[in-house]
């Protein structure tokens, strides 16, 4: 592997743990929104494993019909281990603050893409810096309650 996945990945997992310390040392007032946007827990399982995996992922469109989720990876050319996850078993749990409801995670097609971000743009402008980094198409999930 590339000495540059080696370092995202890193840095993803080490984001991952430094969040779930910061919520457990808080009892929770700390770490509720990233860059403006609202922090979830996505529960998932392993599409290899069947394990159960967790991930704190932020939201830049949430509300009570839909949570929509980045599958950005950071601009990274490759998807995160969550997409890969989702793809598998779309069926999830997200945990919003300390409550965890069943969700039905799937990709958004290109129109509602299309139609989404802006608002996902407008939410944190580095998603824009995301996509370009890249050349795979930035997936965007959306989860809606079972």
């Amino acid at each position: 592997m590339p000495v540059q996945q080696t370092v995202t990945d890193l840095v993803t997992r080490s984001m991952n743990v430094v969040h779930n310390t910061l919520q457990k040392v808080s009892g929770g007032r700390v770490g509720k929104t990233v860059f403006g946007m609202k922090a979830v827990q996505l529960h998932t399982t392993g599409r290899r494993s069947g394990q159960p995996r967790t991930v704190w992922l932020t939201s830049p469109v949430h509300d009570a019909d839909r949570i929509v989720l980045i599958a950005s990876k950071g601009g990274d050319d490759r998807h995160p281990d969550w997409y890969h996850n989702i793809t598998a078993d779309p069926a999830v749990e997200i945990t919003d603050g300390d409550v965890t409801k069943p969700y039905t995670a799937r990709t958004a097609t290109p129109l509602e893409k299309a139609e989404l971000w802006p608002d996902v743009v407008a939410a944190y402008k580095g998603y824009a810096g995301y996509q370009q980094r890249t050349e795979r198409d930035i997936p965007v999930v959306i989860c809606e309650p079972r």
